[in-house]
């Protein structure tokens, strides 16, 4: 049975007549153009069940709104309903009939005013835009209970338009964070080639975009494309690696599109949709159950019209025995023809019953979009109702309308904007500044009930007006996800980063192709598909995962290890040594050896000796504000008594042997000399120490630059310029006392003290000399250990070079501890 796009398919006269442009076919004739021939006219075929259910919603409302009598109270309702054919060209024909009134618009029979008030339709975006060109010129309002298209909520270009299913600007920001919540970050897209399609994918892409999620390819098909088109773009969906597809399809290519894909087996996919197909009950079939089955997608609240089930079952050819449109829906639903019969066709009696079948006009289980035409009507009433000055309350019963002869369409456009109300089932129906409604969806899975039938599942929901945070919920423990598993598909390019590595973008290929390069030492990353790796602190560092910064180890030269052990226990060995050697003296201080080395020197030296080993216990331990002052200058006094006392023992030598006539008066070095000379040499390496410690003392020191991976807890030195001079000075009395014991090297052999002082001498400045690159050199708590070094190789070459001969006297050779050997004397 054809139809035709010329002529209104159901009609009714009243006082205000409200225009219904519905897809009521599906599928359009191609006619073939000659500039010779007249065109043919355009015939639609292919009744669409649930538009025709659309359209006696709309019938439904206007005679509810007839029979009430607080609403319209003395006025009439009337409509014209018109097919779409879900196609352009169709919609163009429509529109023009239902503003001209006439079958034939070439004809010169335009009247003066629209033949409707206004339209409701349609049910596509392009076919919107159409009748929206055409209407806007006469400023007539159209009020669309399917028309998706974020443009269409531009006032400037759409000024009369209005609709009660929010605009796709919100949907597609919806199915974007849809995918970003279920980690899909790379997917699939496939959308009708019309308005509806192309601008909501690019909204889509755009927020997904903003999401972090990738698309791996978007192709675009219509219900005229070729097979071979249809073959290609399922072609490429089969090969994409993206195991989610976002379909924002109409409902005609949405079958083209599953029927090429039942001829390639494709199986596997997570399917998102958009609300043009998703709650469409007549693609949850067995025939495609082993496609859909899991899909999931965003779709306006269901809900209730009281009524409408017994009257949708009321519909029957004797309504209008000429009215081929409801002949046409009669043989569809019940598979039988009112013509002659022909053999192994059933003849219709119209006696059929429309309660024994179950289809998509019958079934009001999932009321979505014939409640917005439902709501779409009363909108119209209501504006009508406020611009003809009826009552303005529900008491006010018999306050009767003042009917107008002429209803300008500004008028009706201002009311329309301004209409608030609540259905009996309590929703709340307005219009904002766009003309648009409250945007929020409800999300839906498809899932099989116990009978094994499809079933549309609200398993979260979608709100716009909330904060951005909040606007989606998601119920995930319910949904069934495709091929009725339990497991979430895992939709990537790249696998995540598990944390302690970054994402490393590769060239050529979209941000969410990457791949994943460890975090550098000193660098963390604590959560999966991190962009960049976290420098640590600078007191902490990244753990051998690299996933967690801890407290970097603080180095310093403790008693505890085995080097701090072992230099500490040299130390005391070392002055353990000098006391012993000083009881040895003390015991032979009235000895000719002793008295001639000077005695007062010998003690005053080896006690500076025992300082110099025990200073060396500073440099040991956790540096602290004292313990850096102190062992610098601990060991620059001991040092500068210790060189002035060999100095001094050193010029008494030299004195004593180059006098020019030793048998006689040979004048003695005098004690107050000796003494003056030790005092004033340690007294300026003290006024130096005492000037560092005023203007820039040594101070503990967190070094982080040596050792990123530790903290080394040194000395700084506070200046450096202070802590050379120190050793400068050590260094000037060592060279002094090296030239005089030189110098004093060939004295007498029984008793050669400058022998020994000069090997000792050249002891302590090799240990000094070498100790420079050394400490300069040496990393950490290693330099510490250079110092001590120094300090304990320079005391015990001191030690052993000038008291070993001397002890080995004492205590081996007591024998030549004489006067006479002293003096070189033979017996």
């Amino acid at each position: 049975m054809l139809g035709s796009p010329e002529v209104p398919l159901l009609t009714k006269k009243g006082d205000i007549t409200i225009g219904g442009a519905f897809s009521i076919h599906s599928q359009i004739s191609k006619s073939s153009f000659s500039l010779t021939h007249t065109p043919e006219t355009l015939t639609c075929s292919r009744i669409n069940l649930r538009e025709f259910r659309f359209a006696q919603t709309m019938i439904f409302a206007v005679e509810e709104i007839n029979n009430s009598s607080t609403l319209l109270p003395n006025i009439s309702v009337g409509y014209k309903i018109f097919d779409s054919c879900g196609s352009t060209l169709p919609s163009t024909r429509a529109v023009m009939g239902l503003l001209n009134g006439q079958e034939r618009t070439a004809e010169k029979t335009c009247s003066s005013h629209s033949s409707v008030h206004v339209i409701i339709g349609a049910s596509e975006s392009s076919s919107t835009i159409v009748m929206l060109q055409i209407c806007g010129t006469f400023q007539i309002p159209v009020i669309s209970h399917f028309a998706t298209c974020a443009c269409l909520s531009n006032r400037k270009d759409y000024p009369s338009f209005f609709r009660t299913i929010p605009s796709d600007y919100y949907q597609s920001r919806a199915l974007a964070k849809l995918v970003k919540y279920f980690g899909w970050t790379w997917v699939g897209a496939v959308r009708s080639d019309n308005d509806y399609g192309n601008n909501g994918m690019a909204t889509f892409i755009t927020a997904a975009s903003q999401e972090g999620v990738c698309v791996e390819y978007s192709e675009a098909i219509s219900r005229t494309d070729s097979s071979e088109e249809v073959a290609r773009v399922i072609e490429v969906i089969r090969s994409g690696s993206a195991r989610v597809l976002i379909a924002f399809l109409a409902q005609g290519e949405m079958d083209i599109l599953l029927e090429e894909a039942l001829k390639q087996n494709l199986t596997g996919l997570q399917w998102v949709g958009s609300e043009s197909w998703i709650t469409a009950s007549h693609l949850t079939t067995k025939r495609y159950s082993g496609i859909l089955t899991g899909s999931l997608g965003f779709t306006i609240k269901k809900a209730k019209i009281a009524g409408l089930r017994e009257f949708l079952l009321q519909v029957n050819p004797s309504q209008d025995p000429q009215n081929s449109v409801l002949r046409e829906f009669w043989e569809t639903v019940f598979g039988c023809s009112f013509q002659s019969r022909l053999p192994g066709q059933i003849q219709c009696s119209g006696s059929e019953k429309l309660e024994d079948i179950n289809n998509p006009f019958t079934d009001v289980s999932q009321l979505r979009i014939s409640n917005n035409v439902y709501k779409a009507v009363y909108a119209i009433a209501h504006a009508m109702h406020n611009l003809l000055n009826c009552g303005q309350s529900a008491k006010a019963m018999n306050q009767s309308c003042i009917w107008k002869d002429h209803l300008e369409p500004k008028k009706i456009v201002k009311h329309l904007q301004d209409v608030n109300f609540t259905l009996q089932s309590g929703e709340r129906v307005y219009f904002d500044e766009n003309g648009d409604p409250s945007a929020m969806y409800e999300l839906v899975n498809w899932q099989r009930n116990q009978a094994g039938d499809i079933i549309f599942v609200a398993v979260g929901s979608y709100d716009a007006s909330l904060p951005n945070e909040s606007q989606l919920a998601v119920n995930e423990i319910n949904i069934t996800w495709v091929s009725e598993s339990r497991m979430k598909p895992l939709s990537v390019c790249s696998e995540s980063c598990p944390p302690g590595f970054r994402q490393a973008a590769i060239k050529g290929k979209p941000i969410c192709c990457f791949s994943c390069i460890a975090c550098a030492a000193g660098e963390i990353s604590n959560s999966n598909n991190s962009a960049v790796c976290l420098l640590c602190p600078l007191e902490c560092w990244s753990d051998e995962d690299r996933s967690h910064c801890v407290p970097k180890v603080i180095e310093f030269l403790s008693f505890g290890e085995t080097m701090g052990g072992l230099l500490a226990a040299f130390s005391l060995f070392g002055a353990s040594l000098t006391l012993a050697v000083s009881c040895v003296f003390f015991r032979f201080r009235h000895t000719p050896l002793v008295k001639a080395s000077n005695s007062e020197l010998s003690f005053l030296l080896l006690f500076s000796l025992t300082l110099c080993f025990l200073c060396s216990l500073t440099f040991i331990g956790q540096p602290t504000e004292w313990s850096c002052m102190l062992r610098h200058t601990a060991f620059g006094a001991s040092f500068a008594l210790c060189m002035s006392c060999i100095l001094a023992k050193t010029i008494t030598v030299v004195i004593a042997f180059k006098a020019t006539r030793p048998a006689k008066t040979v004048p003695q070095c005098s004690a107050a000399l000796q003494r003056t000379s030790v005092l004033s040499f340690t007294l300026l390496q003290l006024l130096i120490c005492v000037l560092w410690l005023i203007f820039a003392p040594p101070f503990p020191y967190k070094n982080t630059v040596h050792a990123t991976e530790k903290i080394i807890l040194e000395c700084n030195l506070g200046s450096p310029l202070g802590f050379w001079a120190v050793l400068g000075y050590i260094g000037l009395l060592s060279l002094l006392c090296f030239i005089l014991a030189f110098l004093s090297r060939k004295l007498p052999d029984n008793f050669n003290e400058a022998k020994f002082i000069t090997f000792s001498m050249l002891i302590f400045c090799a240990v000094w000399v070498t100790f420079i690159p050394a400490y300069v050199s040496s990393p950490g708590k290693f330099t510490v250990a250079v110092e001590i070094f120094a300090i304990l190789a320079s005391s015990f070459g001191l030690f052993f070079s000038i008291f070993a001969p001397k002890c080995y006297i004492l205590l081996v050779k007591p024998e030549r501890n004489t006067k006479r050997h002293m003096m070189g004397r033979n017996h």
